[in-house]
């Protein structure tokens, strides 16, 4: 059985990196069927002081640069037989992540490298320090399949190296999409969803202001914000942008309309509201977004996605254009929004091609393809000893 070392950050840290590497290493735990648990390497941020109940999570403190060195010698003194890591270039210590280099160079071991990031046209310094951790790695896994080529044309890294896998999401439970409903009292209600820590840039207003025409026509059209201010933005300017949010609503008359879940969502929560809605948007105004966890979850649960065509999106939903509005189109979001709440039909179908969709992206399948994948990468330094 291959042994994996994971490398990221880890629940309980409220991190995106966290929640994907707890259930890569579920996902995979339970897809090689046995009781034993692999080792996680969490990168610790500074100054937390952060309990883990898993004896098998160990930290790495993030800022002292010796620790990601001796890390590596640890790990190749060990019988593990494929290291995964998390890569994402603010989690690591040093300019841009760059600590991270002392890891990926001294590690003797098998490497998957999972990019978070990608970019279409890399600068300096992410540049340098992608590129050589590319070069380092075994196997290279993407969630979108444009990064492929993003890093093939970049770097010059063989395309054969690189693996494109679903982003991992929760399955769909009987009963969830109800039980959430009647508790949050929206039996009646036509869901309309949008998740995230809210700041500006994300849209939210071209979906506000496209809302009267759709009300009219759906008045039972209930918009769900959920999500609490970042926290960055909330240092900034306090709650002003919601403050404006909520102006704009008023001054549309639709009060009765639209709703704010102002707090933080732990993940069993957001996967039953995102149950719970009829159609999920991302209308985000940048298009170079190269994954998104929200939409991934929203498709994965078998619901119905609208979005602007940003890197992720685009690819995600490559055979589904309708479902497709540019940023600040109010016409057509209204037209969209419309399209699929105002008939049950098309609603329905929706529904049918989402599930469809997102039935590959549900973690137990994620885990047996990356277990398939980290089996052959260890496969000859089994066969060597």
């Amino acid at each position: 059985m291959t042994r994996i070392a994971y490398i990221g950050t880890y629940v309980p840290q409220k991190c995106g990196i966290a929640t994907y590497t707890h259930h890569l290493r579920q996902s995979i735990s339970q897809a090689k069927g046995w009781k034993g648990k692999d080792p996680v390497f969490t990168i610790k941020p500074g100054g937390s002081l952060i309990a883990y109940n898993d004896p098998d999570v160990y930290e790495v403190p993030k800022d002292k640069r010796a620790a990601y060195k001796k890390l590596a010698e640890r790990l190749n003194g060990s019988d593990i037989g494929v290291v995964s890591l998390q890569h994402e270039f603010g989690i690591f210590g040093g300019e841009a992540g760059s600590y991270v280099l002392d890891l990926v160079e001294n590690l003797d071991k098998p490497l998957a490298v999972t990019f978070h990031t990608v970019f279409e046209k890399p600068e300096e310094p992410y540049f340098s320090i992608q590129e050589r951790i590319a070069r380092r790695s075994d196997l290279i896994l993407v969630m979108n399949r444009k990064a492929k080529e993003y890093l093939n044309r970049s770097f010059g890294i063989p395309l054969g190296k690189i693996q494109y896998v679903p982003h991992g999401t929760p399955s769909p439970l009987s009963g969830r999409r109800e039980a959430y409903r009647k508790a949050m009292g929206w039996d009646g209600h036509k869901i309309l969803m949008t998740f995230g820590l809210l700041g500006r840039g994300k849209g939210l207003e071209t979906i506000i202001k496209s809302l009267p025409d759709v009300v009219r026509e759906v008045p039972e059209t209930l918009y769900t914000i959920v999500g609490q201010t970042h926290p960055e933005v909330r240092k900034a300017e306090g709650e002003s942008y919601r403050e404006e949010l909520k102006t704009l609503v008023r001054d549309l008359g639709l009060e009765n309309n639209v709703a704010m879940i102002d707090r933080y969502v732990e993940e069993d929560e957001l996967a039953g509201l995102l149950s719970a809605c009829d159609l999920y948007v991302t209308p985000y105004p940048g298009l170079q977004q190269i994954t998104s966890g929200t939409l991934a979850y929203a498709v994965g649960l078998g619901r119905p996605v609208l979005s602007t065509p940003y890197a992720y999106a685009k690819d995600l939903l490559s055979d589904y254009p309708e479902l497709l509005i540019q940023p600040g189109d109010i016409p057509s979001w209204s037209e969209g929004m419309r399209r699929i709440l105002g008939d049950e039909d098309n609603l329905r179908q929706t529904e049918y091609s989402m599930a469809a969709l997102g039935a590959p992206m549900n973690w137990p399948s994620v885990g047996r393809l990356h277990l398939d994948m980290f089996s052959s990468l260890a496969a000859p330094l089994l066969r060597a000893n």
